[in-house]
C-alpha cells in the first residue's frame, strides 16, 4: 500500500496533506521535493505533516517545495481545514508550528489563524523587510499586474543581503479599497498564486506607511481574496494578527 494524501488550496497556494497521527511518516528533502514536483509528482508548494501532541489540538510540520522549512500563513489555514475533516479540530484550536503556537478559528467557509505579534518593522530605502514567521521584502510598484515579478522577484531573493538565508519578496500596488499582491517565494522559487506569511507583512507596511491605525486590509492575490485583521500599538507594534480566507480540499490519492 502506498501512501494516502490529500490535496488542498487556500487562494491557490496548494499543498499535499498527510495524517501522521501514527508518528511514522517521515521524508527527506529529495522526497518532498519528488512529491512536490508539478510534473513527475503530486504538484504542490509545499507539504504538510499532521501529528498529535499533548497540549495542543495538532502539530502543522511544513515543508517548502524543496524541503526547507519555514512558517507557512495559508498552508496552516488549509492544515486547519485538514484537522477538522480528521475530526481533530471543531470551530477553534490551537496547534504548533516551526514558529511556535498559534490560535486558529472557523466561520462558515473561512479558515483563520492567528499570526505572531510583529514589534520589529526594517526599512530599505523605500521598500519594507518584515519577519512574520517567514521572511519578506516588500516594494510598491504602480501596475503590479504587469510586473516581471519573476526576474525581479529572484534578483531581491539572490542579492548579496539575502542569498544565503533567502527571503521571500513581495510586490504591491494600492487601490481604493484594498491592495493587490503578488510574491515570489523562496523554496519554491518562483511566483505563487498566493502567500499568507506574506499579505500578513504587506498589511503591516501599508499601515506603517499610511501612519494608520485601521483594524482590517482587504489584499487580493492571483488565486483570491484574503483579510488580515490587525492591531497596530505604541511604537508600531502590531498584535492580535489574523489571517483570514479560504481552505478546500481539491482532491484525494494514494501515491
Amino acid at each position: 500500500m502506498g501512501l494516502q494524501f490529500f490535496k488542498y488550496q487556500g487562494t491557490g497556494n496548494d499543498f499535499i496533506m498527510v495524517d501522521g497521527r501514527n508518528n511514522t511518516v517521515k521524508f527527506s528533502e529529495k522526497e518532498i521535493s519528488s512529491l512536490c514536483d508539478r510534473r513527475f509528482g503530486i504538484g504542490a508548494d509545499g507539504l504538510i505533516i499532521l501529528k498529535e501532541e499533548e497540549r495542543v489540538d495538532f502539530v502543522m510540520d511544513y515543508y517548502n517545495a524543496d524541503g526547507s522549512q519555514s512558517f507557512c500563513g495559508n498552508g496552516s489555514r488549509c492544515a486547519q481545514a485538514f484537522a477538522q475533516k480528521l475530526g481533530m479540530i471543531k470551530n477553534e484550536s490551537t496547534f504548533r508550528a516551526i514558529d511556535g503556537v498559534h490560535k486558529g478559528r472557523i466561520e462558515g467557509g473561512s479558515f483563520a489563524t492567528k499570526m505572531g505579534d510583529v514589534s520589529k518593522v526594517e526599512t530599505v530605502g523605500s521598500d519594507y523587510f518584515i519577519h512574520t514567521g517567514s521572511p519578506h521584502y516588500i516594494k510598491y510598484v504602480k501596475n503590479v499586474d504587469d510586473f516581471d515579478v519573476f526576474n525581479e522577484g529572484r534578483a531581491i531573493r539572490n542579492s548579496e543581503d539575502f542569498v544565503e538565508e533567502g527571503t521571500n519578496v513581495n510586490f504591491v500596488s494600492v487601490f481604493e479599497d484594498h491592495l493587490k499582491v503578488r510574491t515570489y517565494e523562496r523554496g519554491v522559487e518562483d511566483e505563487t498564486l498566493s502567500c499568507g506569511t506574506g499579505v500578513t507583512a504587506v498589511a503591516i507596511s501599508f499601515l506603517q506607511q499610511m501612519n494608520s491605525k485601521q483594524s482590517a486590509v482587504n489584499i487580493v492575490t492571483r488565486g483570491g481574496n484574503l483579510r488580515v485583521e490587525l492591531n497596530r500599538g505604541k511604537a508600531n507594534t502590531y498584535t492580535d494578527i489574523w489571517l483570514v480566507g479560504p481552505a478546500k480540499q481539491v482532491f484525494s490519492g494514494e501515491v
